[in-house]
C-alpha cells in the first residue's frame, strides 16, 4: 500500500494535453514581444512574419522546394477539408479509419461529399487497418499518427512511388515529431497548436507538384467557401503559399509558430525534435514494461505513437468492471493527478477506450515524464483502495 503516499517528486511542468500541447521549454509571453499588433498583414512586416513562418517549416521539417506551403484558415480541419473539397472526384477514393479523426473524414467524404466511389478501410482502436489492401490507382486519405488512438503509421513503404491517385495525410500529431516521407505523400496538413505547443486556429496546407496539376485540371462539382478556395480561372494562387492568407491570420499566433519554429532550429531540427519525442515515450514504454496494471493501446510496437501515447487499465479489478465503470475509474484517476496539479488534460479522448493519453512530445521534458509515472501509479493504488473498500 505504499503507493498510496504520494511520490517525492513532481513534474515541474504539469501539461500532457494533446491539443493544445504544451509550450517549447522555457516559453515565456514575452517570446510574443516582436508581434505586429494592430497591424494589417498584408502591411510589410505582417507579410514577412507569414513568409518567415512558410519558410521556417520548410527548412525544420525538411520539405522539397517544388512542393507548395500555405497558411490557411481553420486549423488541421480546415487544412484536410480544403484539400478534401478542392481534390476529390476525378478518382474513386480509399479512406482509411482507426480513430476519431480519420472517422471524420469518412464522414466528409461519404455523407458531406456523397462520393460515388468511396471505399472505407477500418480498424478498431489499437489496430492499423491492412495497409497492403489499399488501391493506389485510387486517391486515399489516412491519418499518419491517429491522435486519439496512440496508433501511427509505421513508414511509408507501404505507398508506392508510381501510385496513379493523390495520397492526403492528416499529419497533425506526426509533423515534427515522426519521419515522413514527403516523396510519398501529395498532401500534407497539420496545426500549429499539436507537435511545437503554438497556438490554435492556424492550418498548414502543403502540396506536391501532382496536388497542383490536379487542383489546376479538376473543378469540384460542389461550390466551394471561399476560405477553401485555392485556384482561380483554372490556375494556383500562389500568393497563399507565400503568405498572403485567404483570411486575416493572429499575428500573435504567427508571431508564436516563430517562436516555436526557431527553438526547435536552435536545438538540432527535425532529428533533435524526434530524438526527444522518442526519448519522452521511452520513459512511459519503460514503465509499462515494469507496470502489471496497465498497458498500450496501440498492440504493435511499431505503429505505437512517439507523441499521443495512449494507454489503457490491464488490471483484472478494473477489466472486469462493465464498461461504465471502468470509463469512471480512469476518469476518477484523472481528476486526481489534476487536483493534485502534477498532470492535466490527460483522460482518454471522448470517443476512444477509457484509459489515458499523455502526449510525449518534443516540447515535453523527459524528466517531466518521469516525475510523473510514480503519479500515475499512486492515483491507480488509491483508486484501487475504493474498489477494495466497496467490496
Amino acid at each position: 500500500m505504499s503507493n498510496l503516499h504520494e511520490p517525492a517528486t513532481r513534474p515541474e511542468n504539469p501539461r500532457f494535453s494533446s491539443g493544445p500541447c504544451a509550450k517549447r521549454p522555457g516559453w515565456s509571453p514575452t517570446a510574443l514581444d516582436d508581434a505586429p499588433l494592430g497591424r494589417s498583414h498584408r502591411a510589410k512586416p505582417g507579410k514577412a512574419k507569414l513568409a518567415e513562418a512558410i519558410d521556417l517549416t520548410r527548412a525544420v521539417l525538411g520539405v522539397p522546394d517544388d512542393y507548395r506551403i500555405g497558411i490557411v484558415p481553420a486549423s488541421d480541419t480546415g487544412a484536410v477539408e480544403m484539400a478534401m473539397w478542392s481534390l476529390l472526384g476525378p478518382r474513386g477514393v480509399d479512406l482509411l479509419a482507426w480513430e476519431s479523426f480519420g472517422a471524420g473524414w469518412v464522414t466528409d467524404a461519404v455523407k458531406q461529399l456523397k462520393l460515388d466511389d468511396a471505399r472505407v478501410l477500418e480498424a478498431d482502436y489499437g489496430k492499423l487497418p491492412d495497409l497492403a489492401t489499399v488501391d493506389f490507382s485510387r486517391d486515399v486519405i489516412f491519418t499518419w499518427n491517429g491522435t486519439t488512438s496512440g496508433v501511427r503509421v509505421p513508414n511509408a513503404d507501404w505507398i508506392p512511388a508510381d501510385r496513379e491517385g493523390l495520397t492526403i495525410c492528416d499529419a497533425t500529431s506526426a509533423a515534427f515529431a515522426q519521419s515522413m516521407d514527403f516523396s510519398k505523400l501529395d498532401v500534407v496538413t497539420f496545426s500549429w497548436q499539436k507537435v511545437l505547443g503554438g497556438e490554435a486556429a492556424h492550418g498548414m496546407l502543403i502540396l506536391s507538384p501532382r496536388a497542383v496539376e490536379r487542383l489546376e485540371s479538376h473543378t469540384p462539382a460542389w461550390p466551394l467557401p471561399k476560405v477553401f478556395r485555392l485556384t482561380k480561372g483554372g490556375k494556383l494562387i500562389e500568393g497563399i503559399f507565400k503568405g498572403e492568407t485567404i483570411n486575416t491570420p493572429s499575428m500573435l499566433c504567427v508571431e508564436d509558430y516563430l517562436d516555436a519554429l526557431k527553438w526547435a532550429r536552435g536545438i538540432g531540427g527535425l532529428d533533435a525534435l524526434i530524438a526527444r519525442a522518442d526519448a519522452n515515450a521511452g520513459a512511459v514504454a519503460d514503465w509499462v514494461a515494469r507496470t502489471s496494471w496497465v498497458g498500450f493501446l496501440a498492440e504493435e510496437p511499431a505503429t505505437r505513437s512517439n507523441t499521443s501515447v495512449c494507454l489503457k487499465i490491464v488490471d483484472e479489478r478494473v477489466a472486469s468492471l462493465d464498461p461504465a465503470a471502468q470509463a469512471a475509474f480512469a476518469k476518477a484517476m484523472a481528476n486526481a493527478l489534476d487536483q493534485a496539479g502534477v498532470a492535466y488534460d490527460i483522460g482518454a479522448y471522448r470517443d476512444a477506450p477509457s484509459g489515458f493519453r499523455i502526449w510525449c512530445g518534443a516540447t515535453v521534458e523527459t524528466s517531466d515524464i518521469e516525475a510523473l509515472l510514480p503519479w500515475l501509479d499512486w492515483a491507480f493504488a488509491k483508486q484501487a483502495a475504493t474498489l477494495e473498500e466497496a467490496a
